[in-house]
């Protein structure tokens, strides 16, 4: 990390998470699988707050994920409502361009019928014709035509070919757009009867499960904080070793044969340089400011996010964009070892991708964790060290 940014004192974190007074109650609806020994099976057919914790959990998990599936396609969805009326507005213009086409043929076979006594004109037979390409195709008639009819009725066929594609391409997108939005309204459904069925499981416990509940959550962010806390005496050690091994290397004396052992890995990551510390400073910046907004899927501010909502909104504020879902978020940019994590860097978790937070430094994060909580900062060991998918700076 760089040494002119000021380091926090390792452990000290989770004392310092910033929580709504009502978020401890939600806290505990929302722990997840318990690290303490399994209860003992329920005699009477409920199951066993170990059982409840876990099936809640999971439940939290998969709409976490229907979530970023929402994400997804309401951005397709949104992308292509913008395609289809872009094309609507096109047929629209085509169709007066096809009209006023028309109004001219019009004219010229009105004036041919003055002129020629009355007698149907070859303009007033292409202009009336079931299929005006059947008497395009007589070259005869076309040949009798004189120069401003010719470019009239070339107009037109033109007009009326560009406008039938055009309607088509618009038909076409309305059905895709008609599917996306199908799509969409699924995943919400997803999403809400995976909430509602947690909030049915919690509504269940007797308030000496929920308080078990709570040493429960405890006990993990205890743990949460002293892994944090070694992650940020690696990081320490390993910034030392660095700026150790650089004034070396300025006076010319060789580098000392255990200097490079304390950072704790021979993997390097490429330095995030000024220009990345100065756009993560504004990112952070932002995270902060979000911090006891609650957590609301599918929102992206400015009241509330999810997860990814609010990594996107963040870097957004330093000028860099971001995709929307985490599982695109994951692919931009470059994946760096945890134990090299800088300020501004996006953490990842899950084998399915479904989580996010910004980092902060000294093992902290800033992340909006799932429904019923806030926005907060706390370890990024805080569902485990196993949790942690990758890490990635994003510019």
């Amino acid at each position: 990390m760089a040494s002119h940014r000021k380091s926090r004192t390792p452990g000290t974190g989770v004392t310092g998470i910033r929580t709504p007074a009502l978020a401890t109650a939600a806290l505990t609806s929302v722990a997840l699988l318990s690290q303490t020994a399994a209860a003992a099976p329920s005699d009477d057919g409920k199951p066993s707050l170990e059982e409840v914790e876990r099936k809640v959990g999971d439940l939290y998990r998969q709409a976490e994920s229907a979530t970023e599936e929402y994400n997804g396609v309401k951005e397709k969805t949104a992308k292509q409502r913008k395609q289809v009326d872009a094309l609507l507005d096109d047929v629209a213009k085509r169709t007066q361009k096809l009209n006023d086409a028309r109004d001219e043929l019009g004219s010229l076979a009105a004036t041919q019928y003055r002129n020629g006594g009355g007698g149907l004109s070859d303009t007033a037979a292409f202009l009336l014709a079931d299929t005006p390409q059947d008497v395009f195709d007589q070259r005869q008639v076309m040949d009798r035509l004189a120069g401003r009819q010719k470019d009239a009725v070339d107009d037109y066929v033109t007009q009326q070919s560009e406008t039938m594609k055009k309607r088509q391409e618009a038909t076409q997108s309305l059905e895709t757009l008609t599917e996306s939005q199908n799509d969409l309204k699924t995943a919400k459904a997803t999403v809400q009867k995976k909430l509602s069925d947690a909030r049915a499981l919690m509504s269940k416990l007797t308030a000496e499960e929920k308080a078990r509940l709570a040493a429960i959550e405890k006990n993990k962010q205890e743990e949460a904080a002293r892994k944090a806390a070694e992650l940020a005496e690696q990081q320490a050690a390993r910034e030392k070793a660095q700026e150790e091994a650089a004034a070396r290397q300025e006076s010319g004396s060789p580098a000392g044969s255990g200097s490079s052992g304390a950072a704790g890995s021979t993997t390097t990551a490429p330095s995030a340089g000024s220009g990345y510390t100065a756009k993560a400073e504004k990112a952070l910046a932002f995270a902060r400011a979000q911090i006891g907004k609650p957590y609301v899927w599918g929102a992206t501010g400015p009241g509330s996010y999810d997860c990814s909502g609010l990594t996107q909104a963040a870097w957004k504020a330093a000028g860099v964009s971001l995709p929307r879902t985490t599982y695109d978020q994951v692919n931009w940019g470059t994946t760096v070892p945890v134990s090299q994590a800088q300020p501004g860097d996006l953490v990842f978790f899950y084998d399915d991708v479904t989580h996010v937070g910004i980092y902060v430094g000294n093992g902290m994060m800033i992340h909006a964790p799932k429904p019923g909580t806030y926005v907060r900062e706390e370890s990024v060991f805080y569902d485990g060290e196993s949790a942690i998918h990758s890490v990635v700076r994003p510019a």
